[in-house]
């Protein structure tokens, strides 16, 4: 039997799994992964961590599995996070650290390409002006310019850690569709980049990494990596795709039309659709090219959707190390006792900056508690607040997409394990959320990917349906639906309000959220 070996390199921690043919797991591993704060507002990793992680879940992989021969595995496909990016030199040695997509030092630069030209980049890219590709290397450029000078080319972790691994040199440094919105520099009516907004921002083309399918072998396994992962060498490394590009695909949605919320530490809402229609008008939708040509997710997400609750966990609640877990049961059994229906008590939930439509001075706030508000409320707040965002997002790919009937969101992630936040955002949205028998969707995914690149499946579209089942629906309460409503809609007159304020406090800061 053959085995594809899936990785997905998140932002706390790498995952790897081993899949069979029908898409069972026979083996996985996890590594945590350090983050590094120097300063406020500035979030690193170190690209030695993205290889060695995934060397080490690799090789833990196969100790576990001793019936497994090295030898049966018949390709690497690694996804990774995507709005973040580093840059290698000649010899694919790193010469930054990898700036995160947490990382907001780039802010200024951000403004900068909303004023100079935010509606272009859209239209082109498909990317609202946020903390990404673009203003990243406009901030390597202009404040560390002795750095800049070195950049041969510019990879995502994934990138980084296939190329490596596949002994790469810094000219055949490449990056897949899945990612390039995230770039700002690239243009999907020519499927090229951009040599207009390269030429607007002063970007020069020859860093950017050569484009191409998901499916490309890129290499094969070197020695000297085989020996650091306990592979044999000559194993095929696929390009694979962006993590959520990743996860989307193994979650099943392979359909116009299907919907899904990515319920983690960055809450994400996306749908899928068969064309390429970017959010000129509202500017806050980023629109995301599938694993599958011909399909779109357009989709935003808050930096820190999952966090939000973690927050209230940790500096709130302050559980014991050996509670912690149970402490979300008991919010969530508290929470559900209350009223059915809105809280009355709204909650923005951009405590780390608001990416769509990007605001880096944004931060959280409760509005409208009152004597009565204990524990519960607050906690129940902090879920509406989320779905709140999302009824945001829903309506506007309704107007984008007047065609297409979307009928119910397929929800994974840790969030969606509680039942009162799912309930909450099905009444908030008006729609059914379905759970589905997997997990883990991102190390699937990317297993997919590299099944079909070496000819182990026949079609992407085809396996992911038949390797992801649904096993729970949950229908919305309509007469609930009617009630928030009026609140998702006070929601977003409320942070209209907000958001000079956020930007005094912003400015009397220095410009960073503490």
């Amino acid at each position: 039997m053959k085995y594809v070996l899936g990785i997905d390199i998140g932002t706390t921690g790498i995952k790897s799994a081993l899949y069979d043919a029908d898409g069972n797991a026979a083996g996985q591993s996890y590594r945590e992964s350090r983050l590094h704060y120097p300063r406020p507002g500035w979030v690193e990793q170190d690209p030695e961590d993205f290889y060695r992680g995934t060397c080490e879940t690799i090789r833990e992989i196969l100790t576990d599995n001793p019936k497994i021969s090295s030898k049966d595995v018949a390709a690497i496909s690694i996804a990774g996070q995507m709005a973040g990016m580093l840059a290698v030199d000649e010899d694919w040695k790193p010469v930054t650290h990898y700036d995160s997509w947490l990382d907001t030092r780039c802010n200024s630069y951000v403004e900068h390409i909303r004023q100079r030209a935010g509606g272009r980049v859209i239209e082109l890219s498909g990317l609202p002006p946020m903390a990404a590709h673009c203003p990243k290397l406009l901030w390597w450029k202009n404040e560390r310019p002795e750095v800049f000078a070195k950049f041969c080319k510019i990879v995502m972790p994934a990138g980084y850690v296939s190329g490596r691994m596949a002994g790469l040199r810094g000219r055949d440094a490449f990056i897949d569709p899945t990612y390039c919105h995230f770039t700002g520099l690239y243009d999907f009516q020519k499927n090229s980049w951009s040599e207009e907004l390269c030429g607007t921002f002063g970007i020069p083309v020859d860093i950017l990494p050569r484009v191409i399918d998901p499916w490309e072998i890129i290499g094969q396994l070197t020695s000297a990596s085989a020996a650091d992962c306990g592979l044999v060498p000559g194993v095929p490394i696929v390009a694979g795709c962006g993590d959520q590009a990743a996860g989307f695909l193994g979650a099943g949605l392979t359909r116009a039309g299907s919907v899904v919320d990515v319920a983690g530490t960055a809450s994400c809402f996306a749908c899928c659709v068969d064309k390429y229609s970017p959010d000129t008008q509202n500017n806050t939708l980023l629109f995301c090219r599938a694993a599958s040509a011909g399909l779109w997710f357009p989709h935003a997400y808050l930096t820190g959707g999952g966090l939000c609750l973690r927050w209230f966990r940790d500096n709130i609640m302050r559980p014991g190390q050996g509670e912690l877990e149970q402490a979300y049961k008991q919010m969530d059994l508290r929470a559900a006792a209350l009223p059915a229906g809105p809280s009355r008590l709204l909650f923005v939930p951009h405590l780390g900056g608001r990416n769509f439509p990007f605001d880096g001075s944004a931060r959280g706030s409760f509005v409208g508690f009152s004597w009565d508000a204990d524990d519960a409320v607050f906690y129940k707040a902090i879920m509406e607040g989320i779905a709140y965002e999302y009824f945001i997002y829903l309506q506007i790919e309704k107007k984008l997409f007047a065609d297409i009937d979307f009928k119910e969101v397929r929800v994974y992630g840790g969030g969606a394990k509680s039942e009162i936040f799912t309930q909450i955002k099905a009444d908030v949205l008006g729609l059914a959320y379905v759970h589905i028998d997997r997990d883990e969707v991102g190390t699937l995914g990317s297993a997919i990917v590299g099944g079909y690149a070496v000819g182990l499946f026949d079609n992407m579209e085809t396996c992911a349906e038949r390797f992801v089942r649904v096993i729970k629906r949950v229908e919305p309460d309509m007469k609930i639906h009617m009630q928030y409503r009026e609140y998702a809609e006070a929601y977003a007159d409320l942070y209209t309000q907000l958001a000079p304020v956020y930007k005094r406090l912003a400015d009397m800061d220095g410009g960073n959220i503490p």
